[in-house]
């Protein structure tokens, strides 16, 4: 399975990767850098700042999403990373309505798809997850997405062959002469994996963002430069059993500056 995971997503990515060859493939694109401060995280040192770099696109297939977090402890040691690590994920989906050149459309869903994600973090700590993704036409929302996925994991902190439903969405909300953006993911394994490495327990993660649009406000530009909070929720985090002797629930909001290009 997992070189079947590794064979489409290679596939997946080379055919991305021909939009830089190919730029009438390439339909639209946005590109940001975030900073993230926060506190009161579990399992690693709980103090953190974070830079993240995303990659967003759709092309004549499809569509990708990519980031790479650069995450720093605060001067605080990682028993596994040490005192910064890293972590990023790239998400390719393969549209068989834009593939067929065809509208697979049937009550709220507007697009059925092929969708992938590639895991990767410092040391041995990789996922591959793959399965089918639906866009939904929901009133007010600016996009969602729902996708199931098969998870292969390597590493320590390995599930395999568990099943994760991961909702994507986007709301606008006019406020005055600006906006708030609310926008984030839901990540919830739902079922448990008993391997050679221990058990790795279901869990459920929880990430929103809420941004104003002060560029915008400032008349600097819309959608380029927000302000906000990035709230995390992550019960039982990484799959590891929460207890009273290892907390790894965690519940916490950073602050957030986020610029788009």
């Amino acid at each position: 399975m997992k070189r079947t995971v590794n064979s489409v997503m290679l596939a997946a990515g080379l055919l991305a990767g021909g939009q830089a060859m190919a730029g009438d493939l390439l339909q639209w694109q946005n590109n940001s850098l975030t900073y993230l401060y926060g506190q009161n995280f579990e399992v690693n040192p709980e103090t953190q700042q974070t830079f993240t770099f995303e990659h967003a696109d759709g092309w004549k297939y499809g569509d990708n999403f990519l980031f790479v977090d650069k995450i720093f402890y605060n001067g605080k040691k990682d028993s596994n990373s040490g005192p910064n690590t890293y972590y990023g994920e790239f998400s390719p989906r393969l549209s068989f309505g834009k593939i067929f050149d065809q509208k697979i459309e049937f009550g709220p869903i507007k697009d059925v798809l092929l969708a992938m994600t590639y895991e990767f973090g410092e040391g041995d700590n990789e996922s591959y997850l793959i399965g089918p993704g639906f866009d939904l036409a929901i009133p007010g929302f600016d996009f969602f997405q729902l996708n199931f996925y098969n998870r292969q994991t390597e590493g320590p902190r390995a599930g395999d062959n568990v099943w994760q439903i991961t909702p994507v969405w986007a709301y606008t909300l006019p406020v005055g002469k600006s906006d708030i953006l609310i926008d984030g993911f839901i990540d919830w394994v739902v079922d448990n994996d008993q391997n050679s490495k221990g058990t790795y327990h279901a869990n459920l993660h929880i990430n929103p963002q809420i941004k104003y649009d002060l560029g915008k406000a400032l008349n600097f530009g819309e959608k380029q430069l927000y302000v906000g909070i990035e709230y995390d929720y992550w019960k039982n985090k990484y799959g590891i059993n929460d207890s009273h002797y290892f907390d790894t629930d965690q519940n916490t909001a950073s602050l957030l500056v986020k610029l788009h290009f």
